[in-house]
């Protein structure tokens, strides 16, 4: 047994990698970061674009959900990231954070320290934002958030479009108002994709006290005399942690490896032939999602960034992003959208967007063959609920991940008034010129029931899983408000799977914010210092 660790950090994802990266300031304390995936080594990984090969398989652990029982039985792809910088590396490098009464309702709820004023420094903290510095925005943070540097004509159309509509032009959705269209932020710097791995651990890989192992895949997390004292690995070798083992594997991971330790519900487990440690019903329930719907339409000419998927265009372009770090290189694809509302009496917008710069950029979603564009849209507050359980105590088989979507009529009537948002944007004047066509839903859907099927086919995850170790002051919540897990000692989890209820927007910023504010926490708990 090693006894050389203070604190091993299981992922080293968004939130995984900000807490190495923080703890290890403390020159006193050794960290031990575990990544099941290798390294951040192929270029599609820091090329904006290198998004569109993501989905599809590149730096994913390759799982799917199970048969989705309110869409017709629809198995959807589910991209859970195994590389180092997890979500961050692979994602579409979207940089927002929710609405502000997100977080205002976890406080609510009794996750006393999670309001919107007590998170925001957090936020702060991480950014070097290339535009703002003021309130809500910071500078001189590990995490690159810059502008997108490479629009087309077209996403000024569909501004103009949407404020035909009435949807206002907003320059800072993290800022004062979320509702409105825009340009989002990106975590990028200097035109490359700022993960987490790169912007926390790259500059700090020296530190003598901080390890990181790549393709280090942990078989279960030990357990004695009810505290957490290391992990086993796959292959038999153990590790000790003298103060704490942090799980941060993310809203699908974390709960899976819980139960591969023994830790959850005792009857599934049991079931499947595993010790139960501890019985814990709430581990790997609760999970929510954002279900994304889409509309396609085919372009007129050669307005979006299609037409580069011919060799020697892409060719190119891959010449223009060496020499001038611009063009469909330096593009996340999804940089423009907006948030607005399905329910016209909703809290605040409860629709996001997201104009994808063409089209089959996401695995499993159509693309035009002579080119086109897509209008995304999801439903960010579902009631709908589901889980994450094991199928087999093998820790090489995928989990049983089910996010239960549409199981609330309310969802499945909010997500068709998204689309059909999308659909009004897109038939507007200013984007005339740009659209020959729409072709998905196209025409022939009418009915609430058609587009209901028509869902069922044209979907996909948002990727934005959240909710499965949720913190909270209730008996039955895995974790308390510090996110120490109930009932073993120096266990804690710090991911978005803590998340009470799943944030308006993109999750990648709010996930970056719970490894900032945990390593504060335990800070705090063992009085340590920084260099």
């Amino acid at each position: 047994m090693n006894k050389g660790y203070d604190f091993i950090i299981i992922g080293g994802g968004s939130a995984g990698s900000a807490l190495a990266a923080r703890l290890s300031e403390d020159p006193a304390v050794n960290v031990l970061l575990l990544e099941a995936g290798g390294g951040d080594w192929h270029p599609f990984y820091h090329l904006p674009a290198g998004f569109a090969k993501m989905t599809k398989g590149i730096g994913s652990w390759g799982w799917s959900t199970v048969p989705q029982k309110h869409m017709n039985n629809r198995v959807f792809r589910y991209t859970q990231a195994k590389v180092i910088g997890g979500g961050s590396a692979i994602n579409a490098q979207i940089y927002t954070r929710g609405n502000p009464l997100d977080y205002d309702e976890w406080r609510q709820m009794g996750c006393e320290g999670w309001g919107y004023d007590d998170v925001l420094p957090y936020f702060r903290k991480a950014e070097d934002n290339d535009t703002y510095e003021n309130k809500y925005h910071g500078k001189g943070g590990p995490l690159g958030v810059s502008q997108p540097i490479a629009p087309l004509p077209i996403c000024e159309a569909y501004f103009e479009a949407a404020e035909a509509l009435g949807i206002p032009r907003n320059r800072d959705i993290n800022g004062e108002t979320q509702e409105g269209v825009c340009y989002y932020q990106l975590t990028q710097r200097d035109a490359r994709r700022s993960s987490a791995a790169m912007a926390y651990l790259k500059p700090n890989r020296g530190r003598k006290n901080l390890t990181v192992q790549l393709g280090a895949q942990v078989r279960r997390i030990i357990v004695e005399k009810g505290r957490a004292t290391g992990v086993e690995m796959i292959d038999g070798t153990k590790l000790t942690a003298a103060n704490e083992v942090v799980l941060s594997s993310g809203a699908i991971g974390s709960p899976r490896l819980l139960q591969l330790s023994g830790i959850g519900p005792a009857d599934h487990l049991a079931g499947l032939g595993i010790d139960v440690v501890y019985d814990q019903p709430q581990v790997g329930a609760n999970l929510q999602d954002h279900l994304d719907l889409y509309c396609i339409c085919e372009v007129s000419g050669p307005h979006t960034y299609d037409r580069f998927a011919k060799p020697h265009l892409s060719l190119l372009a891959g010449l223009q992003y060496l020499f001038t770090r611009k063009g469909p290189v330096a593009s996340s694809l999804f940089e423009t959208g907006g948030f607005w509302y399905a329910d016209p009496n909703a809290r605040s917008p409860d629709i996001q967007m997201h104009l994808g710069l063409g089209t089959g950029i996401e695995s499993g979603v159509a693309a035009m063959q002579d080119g086109g564009v897509t209008l995304n849209a999801c439903y960010l507050r579902p009631r709908s609920r589901g889980s994450v359980r094991l199928q087999s105590a093998d820790p090489s088989v995928a989990p049983a991940i089910d996010p239960n979507y549409l199981a609330d009529p309310n969802d499945r009537r909010n997500s068709i008034e998204g689309l059909k948002l999308t659909q009004r944007i897109m038939a507007q004047k200013p984007l005339q010129p740009f659209i020959k066509a729409e072709r998905l839903p196209g025409p022939d859907v009418k009915t609430d029931e058609e587009y209901f099927n028509f869902i069922c086919e044209h979907s996909k995850t948002s990727h934005h899983a959240a909710g499965t170790c949720r913190m909270g002051i209730d008996p039955a919540a895995p974790l308390d408000t510090q996110l120490r897990f109930n009932g073993i000692e120096g266990l804690r989890v710090a991911d978005n799977s803590i998340m009470p209820t799943v944030i308006s927007s993109n999750t990648n910023a709010a996930a970056i914010m719970i490894g900032e504010k945990a390593s504060d926490m335990i800070k705090a708990q063992y009085g340590m210092g920084s260099s």
